[in-house]
């Protein structure tokens, strides 16, 4: 009996050719599905262009920069502004393909078609010549693309769907995180090299990883030299193709099968439970300004695909040449098309917005009070259980921390959290109302009624800006490298060298910074809201005082994890504060009423004269019910220079506080207790903080 087999929709339509182009059956395609797609008896091949006269299809052999053939679409190819039209026989491994479009050249208006540049489709799922990380482009060479056959095996893989309030989210560089030789992968710098890390990953206890820029960019487009050392475009925020994964992060080349390496990490993330994120720029592309590159999206609308000015000139709101008009309705449909591509083909599980007030700019730059693209994508079906994190500024000015378009369904970059926090925990005690605020979950910045519960993503650190070790070593930038002469970069860092400048042996204050780092991890793990860190903070990665790495693809920015060994101390800390924020649920959303009747959050305010700010968190434990235990916290932080004393709540008879962390070292000897019964019961009413030190204490049953 002959098996029973699963036949493809497309293998069962009956495709005639009607005409011959340069030696090629064609015939009109499939003018719905935009970009190029291999079917059984061809390849589709759809483009749209509002001002376009004519379009030309070009066909290349690998590597080849002069094309074998040049189909021109007939004009019965066309439907409105839509030219499609079906190749038979191609085979995808055996060519590239770009295109070329005519019609009015007039800069003042933004029309800029010309016949003779080649273009690289827009929606194009990868990009050629482009795999070998610094290997510079001839300026000659144009950007071609390749056919992607996706039959990849997910093999039932399930998507971790954590809650936002559950989540900890881990910001990395996915070159960085492995490139540098003590990371001991076999493939570093790559999406491969990540996989290999997973096991470091689930025993740091993270949740979820934010990958800087993975669409293809081409990391030598601003490369020059400062003092014979190489600068490229490190971190990635600079999309050359918004539909194709960067081919240079792949351990192996993929011929016609890009992406299958990042699909894979992917998987085995989402297996280990662990949700995967990118940080996706739809602010501007890597063309730039009227002096910039022309390959893509100038060629095809530019007037459609930019804000310009009434002179035909580029508005520069994201602070790199050009900025996409997100709101016309054509850039609209391709980037809701692109976020459904990466979710249903890729499995992602969230998207952080670069500088994403630009999303919601109107077509002359103003801002809008309900964008529709902010608003589709917040009601778009496919990205229903999709994570979508808002960098709520950008470069022109527009600063929406808490008030980002949000429908209930936007989370946030909090910068008022890293501000207020970094002030406070440097030993700004004036600060401490307001870091109340942000500890508590800042309903001052996110109204539940509107934001909901989970709209703060609270993070100290990022990619732009000091890394945690390097905000306790340094009082000012250090930026001379990237050859600005350290003019680049921001000024507003609230930063603390903790006495001397950069690298130091003296112990004393080595052993301050040490402390200062897990202050602020105990803090920012017992902070209502999502927290984030960036990779490496964990074990004290510095950049040496450089707060804007993103040209620096040398030991600036890579890695260096004989750091985690070195700094052994720092990363259990950092390892045993994640788990303990899992184990009470209390701290990361309402659990239910304790029984002790304390309120949910509780800022209790300093005694006479001293200077502890405490936040006590009460309710039950994981399931909220009413046979649950309470679950108590209190979160001590003493800021100040010296020695402070303050009472914790009372109790009933049976329970008793015991300390949970200590960065003081005053009743834990490693700061963290090895179990349970190592912590310490507090017997006496008033207790003492050392200077500049975070205690954590929990409530619990004496003698349980």
């Amino acid at each position: 009996m002959e098996e029973n087999k699963i036949i493809s929709p497309l293998s069962s339509i009956h495709m005639v050719p009607m005409d011959v182009i340069d030696g090629f059956q064609v015939r009109p395609g499939m003018y719905e599905v935009n970009g190029a797609m291999a079917i059984p008896c061809g390849v589709n091949f759809t483009v749209h262009s509002f001002g376009a006269t004519s379009c030309e299809l070009l066909l290349f052999k690998r590597m080849e920069e002069k094309p074998y053939a040049v189909l021109r679409f007939p004009e019965n190819y066309k439907i409105g502004k839509v030219y499609s039209m079906i190749v038979f026989g191609l085979k995808i491994e055996e060519f590239e393909y770009a295109y070329r479009l005519d019609g009015t050249y007039d800069s003042r208006k933004g029309l800029l078609f010309d016949k003779n540049k080649c273009l690289l489709d827009i929606y194009a799922k990868a990009v050629t010549g482009q795999s070998v990380w610094g290997m510079e482009k001839k300026e000659t060479v144009c950007y071609k693309a390749r056919v992607v056959k996706d039959d990849f095996d997910w093999r039932n893989n399930r998507r971790p769907l954590i809650p936002m309030a559950d989540l900890i989210i881990y910001e990395m560089h996915i070159r960085g995180f492995t490139y540098h030789k003590s990371s001991g992968v076999k493939y570093p710098g790559t999406f491969e090299g990540l996989r290999e890390k997973i096991p470091y990953l689930k025993e740091l206890g993270i949740n979820a990883v934010e990958l800087m820029p993975i669409f293809e960019f081409d990391e030598m487009s601003d490369y020059r030299e400062v003092d014979g050392k190489p600068l490229v475009n490190y971190w990635g925020y600079n999309t050359v193709s918004f539909f194709a994964p960067n081919t240079s992060y792949t351990g192996n080349i993929e011929y016609n099968r890009e992406g299958t390496e990042l699909k894979e990490l992917i998987k085995e993330l989402n297996d280990n439970g662990i949700e995967c994120f990118l940080d996706v720029v739809f602010n501007h592309t890597a063309e730039g300004n009227e002096q910039g590159p022309f390959f893509s999206f100038k060629g095809f609308d530019n007037n459609i695909y930019y804000m310009l000015t009434p002179e035909g000139y580029y508005y520069n709101f994201s602070g790199c040449g050009n900025t996409l008009n997100c709101n016309h309705p054509i850039v609209q449909q391709m980037i809701l098309e692109c976020l459904r591509y990466w979710v249903t083909a890729y499995h992602i599980d969230g998207f952080r917005f670069d500088l994403a007030s630009i999303l919601g700019r109107n077509e002359d730059g103003s801002p809008m009070s309900k964008p529709p693209l902010l608003q589709s994508l917040a009601f778009d079906p496919i990205l229903g259980n999709v994570k979508l994190i808002a960098e709520a500024w950008d470069a022109g000015g527009l600063y929406q921390v808490g008030s980002f378009p949000a429908w209930n369904r936007w989370a946030e970059w909090n910068g008022r959290y890293r501000d207020d926090m970094r002030n406070f925990l440097k030993g700004d005690y004036s600060m401490a109302d307001m870091a109340a605020q942000r500890i508590a979950g800042s309903k001052d910045l996110y109204l539940p009624e509107f934001r909901g519960t989970n709209a703060s993503v609270n993070f100290l650190t990022c990619h732009d800006g000091f890394t945690l070790w390097d905000l306790y070593s340094y009082n000012m930038k250090h930026n001379e490298a990237n050859g600005w002469n350290n003019t680049d970069g921001s000024d507003d860092n609230r930063s603390w060298n903790c006495g001397a400048e950069g690298e130091t042996e003296d112990h004393e204050i080595l052993a301050l910074r040490r402390k200062m780092i897990k202050n602020a991890a105990a803090v920012l793990m017992l902070s209502r809201g999502t927290p984030m860190f960036l990779a490496g903070d964990e074990f004290g990665n510095t950049q040496y005082g450089n707060n804007n790495a993103y040209c620096q693809d040398n030991e600036t920015s890579w890695l260096n994890w004989d750091m985690l060994e070195k700094n052994r101390d720092i990363y259990e800390f950092f390892k045993y504060m994640i788990q303990f924020r899992k184990k009470h649920a209390v701290i990361r959303k309402f659990s239910g009423r304790c029984s002790l009747n304390f309120p949910e959050i509780q800022v209790m305010e300093p005694e006479e004269n001293l200077k502890v700010l405490r936040i006590v968190y009460a309710g039950r434990s994981a399931q909220g019910s009413i046979n649950e235990k309470d679950d108590i916290v209190c979160l001590a932080i003493n800021v100040f220079w010296e020695e402070q004393e303050f009472w914790l709540p009372g109790l009933t008879a049976d329970m008793g506080w015991f300390v949970a962390a200590d960065t003081g070292l005053k009743y834990l000897a490693d700061g963290i207790p090895q179990s349970e019964e190592d912590m310490q019961e507090i017997t006496c009413g008033r207790i003492r903080m050392m200077p500049r030190s975070v205690c954590v204490f929990v409530a619990k049953e004496v003698g349980e």
